[in-house]
């Protein structure tokens, strides 16, 4: 029983440390970047009908490559527009959102990575890439230089 109780901590400790620290408060995040002097990255997505966006999560946000480099250099910003049902999100998180989307993202690009730097100033932008997560890292801090 000890062993299997372990094994269940060590799984939940794993998944912790990989995990993607998501903000969906743009003002939490501007503080958050003000405080550690990190870009933000926000992300405009699909999550539930945008095959690029499902892909970019797939290839580089979700991989541990990635996960480890955004924690110790950005603050990352997820502006999520799901179209099911059983994913919707609560009226104040889609306000938040759409306010996010009439400031930055006015072409309605999806996916649609912004970097701003810690007061919310675009520093540049992009979108889905087939790319490795380290290029893509790359691709973000070329904006941030």
């Amino acid at each position: 029983m000890k062993k299997i109780i372990t094994i269940f901590f060590l799984i939940i400790g794993l998944n912790t440390t990989y995990a993607q620290n998501w903000q969906t408060d743009f003002s939490k995040a501007k503080e958050i970047a003000s405080l550690e002097n990190k870009p933000i990255i926000l992300v405009f997505q699909g999550s539930d009908w945008c095959i690029p966006c499902m892909k970019l999560n797939k290839e580089v946000w979700n991989t541990n490559t990635f996960k480890e480099y955004a924690k110790e250099h950005y603050v990352m910003l997820q502006a999520d527009f799901p179209r099911k049902k059983k994913n919707k999100l609560p009226k104040e998180q889609q306000n938040a959102n759409a306010k996010l989307f009439e400031t930055y993202n006015k072409k309605g690009f999806f996916p649609f990575v912004v970097v701003l730097d810690k007061d919310g100033r675009v520093l540049g932008e992009t979108g889905y890439k087939k790319m490795t997560p380290i290029s893509y890292i790359d691709e973000l801090n070329a904006f941030i230089k």
